[in-house]
Parts: C-alpha cells; structure tokens; sequence
C-alpha cells in the first residue's frame, strides 16, 4: 500500500484483485448494531499497564512541559453497580440490581466449622497466599458484622447566630439551617470563592427552604446573604478544640475509640478481619476534583432506610438506629461488601468493604497483579497484530490497532463516555478533535483532562503509521467537539483483548506496563551506598513509572516551607560543624597547617548567618521547655498528682538564657565555649556523624524537590507490584519501612512473605 492511500476515506477503499471498491464489511455498521455480547467490564478507579524496548523508547520520547492539576478533595471510587430503590417486601421477591461485570477479585478459603477460639482468632499469621483455590463465584461462606455507624443528628446553632439576609436576621428551619451552616464553615475557602460552587450550593439551599415550607423571607439573592456569623462561630468552635487539654482529647478520644471498636471488625469464614471505612459519610457540600461542574452541591443524609446490608444467612442482623429499618438485608456471598447505598450527587453506589490489610482485599490485589503478569506471556503476539492492523482497509480495526498502540506506548487511560454534568475528563477512546494536534513528520501533542481532571501534556513522537492514522481520524468534516475514533469505545476494545487472553482489559496493559517499567529500573540500580541513597535512586524509577501513567499532582502550598526548614537545617548542620572544627583548633592550632583541605569551609557562613541560627535555636529550645511544662502538669492533672511549680519553668528558662549569652559572646570572638572532657577524636567523630547526616539530608531535599509535581504514592500503591520493592529491598539490605509505610506493609503482607530477592515479574 503506498502512503498517499493513507489518506484515502477507508470505507471507500478495499482491494479486490487490483480494483478498489466500496467496503461491505459490517465494521462500518453503527456499534449499536453490531453482535450483541456480554461486554467486558469498562475502565475506572484502579486501571492497569511496557516491554522493555517500547517503554524506554517512550519514555525518552517524552518531553516535560509544565502541568498543571486542580485537585479538590477526594471522592469515592466510581461504583460499578446500580442499586433500585427497593420497596418493603421479603427478600426473595425483591428486584435486584443488575449485577456488575464479574471482576474476579477474591478466592475464597474454605474454613473449618469455627468454634469459640476460631472466633477470637484476629487474622494474625493466616496466609491464604499459600492456600489459594480457583472459584471465583463464592467469596466467603458466613459473614457477621455489626452494620455502619451514621454520623451524629444535627445540633441546631444558638440562637444568636443566624444568617443575615439583606442586612437582617433570618429564622431558618433546622434543615435549611444545617446547610447554610455548611457554606459558613467554609466561607474563606477557595471552594467557597468558586462561582460554581457558589450557584450550585444557593439552588440546593433555596430548594431546601422549599422543602422546609418557607422561613418567612424570599431568599432569591445569594450576594445579599451574609454567612458572617455562622462562620465566627465555627472559627471559635474550632479554636476551643485546639485548646482542649492533652488528658481530654486522651479521653475522648478513648471514648470514641470504644465506640467505633464493634465495627472495625468482622468474622469471615469464623476469622476476624479488619473492615475499611465503617461510617456513612456525614451530609455536607459536595467539592469534587477539579473543575466539576457539580460542586458545591448538597450531599444529602444518609438514612438506614437507603442502606443495604450484606450478611451470612444465620448472622444476626444488627439493630438499625431508634425508629428505623434497614432498607434491605441480602446474603449475597458472591460479592465482598459488607454495606452499600447510593448517594445523591452522582447517584452512584458506595460500599463498605473489607480493609486494605484484609485476606479478600489481598487476593484481588494478588491477582490483578498476577493477571498483569499472565501478558507478558501474550504481548509480542498483539503487539505483532496491532501494528500489521495499523494499516488494515477498516477502519475499525485502524482504530482498534491506533487505540491499542496508545494504551500500550503511552500507557493512555481506555476512556469511558461522559454525562454533561460529570466534569470533562476523557482518555484515549474518547479523545476529541481538539485534544491531539499533529506536527510532521511524526510529533504529536496530546492535551487534555485526564482523570480527575489532572492535565494531560505530552508532546511525543509516535510511529509513522499512526502519525498518519490520527491525521485520518482528524480529516475533514471533523473539527473540533468531534470524536477522534468515532467507532470504539472501551467495551469493543476490551471485546478485542478478551481474544488474546482471558480477562484482558485496557486496565490490564496499565499495570503491566508500570510493573515492567519499575524492573527495568531497579535492574539499574547498582547495590552500592548507602540506604538513604538507594532509597533516593528507587524513589526515582518510582518516578519514572508515576510520569509515565501522568500520576501527576499541583505543588502543595506548603513545598516552599517545607523546603525552607530543611535548607535551614541543612545550614544549621554547617554551622554544628564548623563549631566542631573550630573546637579542634582551639584545641591544636597547627592542625590547619597540616589538614588545609579540611578546614576550609570556616568561613562559609556570615556573622548574620550565625545570628540568625542562634537565634532560631533559642526560640526552638523555649518552646520545648514551654511545651514540657505544659505536658508534664497535664499529666499530673490526669494522676492527681500536684502540678510542677512555675519556679521549675523558670529554672529550665534560665538555662536557655545561658545559653543565648553564650552565643552571643560566641558570635563577638568567634571561638565556642568548649564542653569538658571534650578531645580532638571525639570531635572527629562528632564531626563524621553531621557529614553523614548532612549527606543524607542533601539527598532528601534533592528527592522532595524532584517528587513535587509527581504523585508517586499512586503507581506504588495501585500499578507497581509490591513484590518488586519487597526485592528491591531484600535484595540491596534496605529497610522495608523507608519504601512501604506500616499501612503498606499491612496491606502487602502477602508480597513481603512470598517472595524472595530472586523473584522478577
């Protein structure tokens, strides 16, 4: 095929013994009409991804620019399944929801009858990665828990404070109260400041007034509303929990505790497991990610009539709060839920799941990363194909090959349709005219929100064949808001991979790719340095993986500070150990003569510099005898026991005002005070210790600076296989709590005791 029949319409053009005549393939058939099939589950939260060559091919394609993301809060994972409002009847004669793509996540353990000791057991040294089965269907056979804990029943405000609509005061119903109240609380953020969010909340609260039957004044302007009062009052609410002693927030904090103890755990097959988040989240204004067009919106209250539970069929049912009933009790042992209900804002489904630490949650992460190990068995065959269907005469399976090609390379996001009122985001199937702008011979820029709304800018250089597919998808009469492949969407690219492997989605590539990636990285490092340093050189291939799937974040407000305190510290460092060699001259001055080299940093900081550390010292050592004091006596308090006088205060006071003047009479002759006993070795080894701890400080801010627009907790967390840390760290005798958080190690007990420093992806 030449080049210039690149350009030809495709459904003008297929080769029949020389001739070129109008196609009368079903490709070009609306994909509505096409054989209907149980169509593979679609992209969302937690997606998957290189070969060797193709993904350091891209990643040295890959140039920078700057990105830019309005992160806005977190919200919940997208729910896969929709749930109908139930009327009251038995279960059995109950319409259920459809049921959700089957997603294999768990395999269940078939346990012994539990008696009494199987019920107190806590999970502690059970290893189901040692004992897996292959049924899918069945994820437990009996299930107890306690329900959800609901957020408390609103508190009216006092009667002082109100809104002031127009300058005067209003009498709102409780309800209407409650979300004003929202908007108060937050009237100095930036949400608050958002047009947007501003026009959604005041149409939920003049609603909600509807509702309530008036407040006895026609609010219609939101300019005359003045939420002033609300928001002193919780400033001062605020304040006073900040001032609660250390022995009260010890005791509330017991008290909840205790509260929350019977629903942080459940029994599954007779073991006790941990339970993620256990509580309805509370009513309030919806923020959003990024530029979502439903911000500021009212979350509604979550009432135990909206709540399903999940339980074994001879569990008890707990009690639903004084006056209500649960909206429907299921046992449904094929799914791993616990609670679910839907919320008002994207009426999607949220869930009560098992914790991260959890055996369930474990085996669906272990096979989602066993399931990205199971392509590389498989990728050079698709590979083969989508680049022969690159040029193919449809120009359906052009699209197919030209979608796969991203995906794979460019670790693209499969891209799922969008409502109008869902904030923007696409990926590579719903990519639009406008999102992708071609530079011969072979350059392409992709811009666009990706998901939550993070920016997406690449400028790349892709293969010559899919150089010239985009042009075609981009030809005339498309222009911008048009469809760049107006003819797949995730389920008939996934419909496709389902050919090469069984469960093979667009998610799938993504894990596989960032997996691949990270060891080819760690198979880089040499084992050589220190810890710290090996640590910095394995936070930078986690880099490498996080630019690669655009886990990309805005630098946080507080980087510049952040950075400060430690380029103060590192300063401080310095000065330590100048004082130190100082000290070795003063205690042999002809070691200068004989170690020059040595001490030729003495005059790398001002006499300003000094005073300014000095000074930063004295107010550092205050508040530590200030914050003793304090500490101390709040815990007499709790024993009963006398308070320490304000004489003791005083005396550790006296001290650092010592040890100012000293500092002053330091910076007027330049020579320290010596300490007694002191000797040149100590000094030496004093002296060794700081350069180690500079060095590695150095290293640290160097790291936090790199990290600062790159979120690398996402790809270690979702996309890189534990298992390649947990050997990286076996291997190169590095601590396992510098990679993986205590949360993370619980979370990934079955990688950190299933492999060894030998085991590869």
């Amino acid at each position: 095929m030449s080049d210039s029949e690149d350009d030809v319409v495709l459904s003008k053009r297929v080769k029949t013994n020389g001739s070129v005549k109008k196609e009368s393939s079903d490709d070009d058939v609306p994909l509505g009409q096409l054989s209907q099939g149980s169509r593979p589950h679609e992209s969302s939260a937690s997606e998957y991804d290189s070969d060797e060559n193709i993904t350091k091919t891209a990643a040295k394609k890959i140039k920078k620019k700057p990105n830019k993301r309005k992160a806005e809060g977190k919200t919940s994972e997208p729910a896969s399944k929709k749930v109908k409002k139930q009327p009251s009847q038995s279960a059995k004669t109950k319409t259920k929801p459809k049921k959700e793509k089957k997603v294999k996540e768990e395999t269940p353990i078939k346990a012994e009858t539990p008696g009494k000791d199987d019920e107190e057991d806590d999970g502690v040294g059970y290893k189901w990665w040692e004992n897996q089965l292959d049924d899918d269907s069945v994820k437990w056979e009996t299930l107890e828990h306690n329900g959800v804990i609901f957020p408390p029943e609103y508190e009216p405000l006092p009667s002082h404070v109100k809104l002031l609509y127009d300058g005067k005061p209003v009498d709102l119903p409780p309800f209407a109260e409650e979300v004003a109240g929202f908007f108060g609380a937050m009237l100095e953020t930036d949400h608050a400041k958002n047009p947007t969010f501003q026009r959604n909340f005041f149409h939920d609260f003049q609603k909600v007034i509807e509702e309530c039957g008036g407040c006895g004044v026609e609010i219609k302007d939101f300019e005359k509303c003045d939420f002033t009062q609300m928001f002193n009052y919780f400033e001062g609410k605020r304040l006073e929990k900040k001032l609660i002693s250390a022995a009260e927030k010890k005791k509330i904090k017991a008290e909840k505790d205790a509260f929350e103890e019977p629903y942080k755990t459940c029994l599954l097959n007779g073991r006790k497991e941990q339970v993620g988040n256990f509580r309805i989240e509370p009513p309030g204004l919806f923020r959003g990610r990024g530029a979502h067009p439903k911000t500021g919106k009212l979350k509604r209250r979550v009432q135990p009539e909206d709540v399903i539970l999940n339980l074994g069929k001879d569990a008890k049912v707990p009690p639903p709060p004084e006056g209500h009933e649960w909206g429907e009790v299921r046992h449904d042992n094929t799914v791993s839920w616990l609670a679910m209900w839907r919320e008002n804002i994207s009426n999607s489904v949220k869930y009560v799941r098992f914790a991260a630490n959890s055996s369930l949650k474990g085996m669906s992460d272990y096979k989602k990363f066993e399931k990205a190990r199971e392509l590389k068995n498989h990728i050079e065959k698709i590979r083969k194909d989508y680049r022969t269907m690159l040029k193919s005469n449809l120009m359906l399976e052009r699209q197919i090959a030209t979608a796969t090609y991203l995906i794979d390379v460019f670790a693209l996001r499969a891209g799922g349709e969008k409502s109008d009122d869902e904030a923007d985001t696409v990926g590579c199937c719903s990519l639009r005219f406008e999102h992708v702008t071609l530079t011969p011979p072979q350059t392409v820029a992709f811009d666009f929100l990706g998901k939550d709304s993070i920016r997406f800018y690449q400028e790349v250089e892709v293969d010559p064949q899919v150089f010239k597919n985009l042009k075609l998808f981009k030809r005339l009469p498309k222009g911008p808001g048009d469809d760049l492949f107006d003819r797949i969407d995730p389920s008939v690219l996934n419909k496709h991979f389902q050919t090469y492997m069984t469960g093979l989605t667009a998610k799938v590539f993504r894990t596989y790719n960032a997996s691949k990636t990270m060891q080819d990285q760690l198979d880089l490092i040499p084992n050589e340095g220190t810890p710290a340093e090996k640590v910095v050189k394995y936070n930078a291939a986690n880099r490498t993986v996080a630019i690669l799937c655009n886990h990309q974040r805005s630098v946080s407000k507080g980087h510049e500070t952040s950075m400060q305190k430690i380029s103060d510290r590192l300063k401080e460092m310095l000065w330590q150990k100048i004082r130190l060699k100082k000290m070795m001259l003063m205690l042999d001055k002809k070691l200068e003569k004989k170690k020059p080299k040595f001490f030729e940093e003495l005059d790398d900081l001002t006499k300003e510099d000094e005073a300014h550390i000095h000074k930063q010292i004295i107010i550092r050592e205050r508040e530590k005898y200030e914050k003793k004091f304090k500490r101390e006596n709040d815990k007499r308090a709790e024993n009963k026991e006398d308070q320490l006088p304000e004489s003791q205060l005083k005396e550790w006071l006296g001290k650092v005002d010592q040890l100012e003047k000293d500092y002053k009479n330091e910076l007027k002759t330049g020579k320290p005070l010596l300490p007694d006993n002191i000797t040149i070795e100590k000094l030496e080894q004093q002296i060794e210790k700081l350069e180690g701890r500079i060095a590695s400080t150095t290293l640290q801010m160097k790291d936090k600076e790199d990290n600062s627009q790159v979120a690398l907790s996402t790809s270690k967390i979702n996309y890189i296989d534990p298992r390649l840390s947990v050997v990286f760290c076996k291997k190169w005798n590095v601590p396992l709590e510098k990679v993986f958080t205590k949360t993370l190690r619980e979370k990934f007990k079955w990688a950190i005791e299933s492999v060894d420093e030998n085991w590869r992806f």
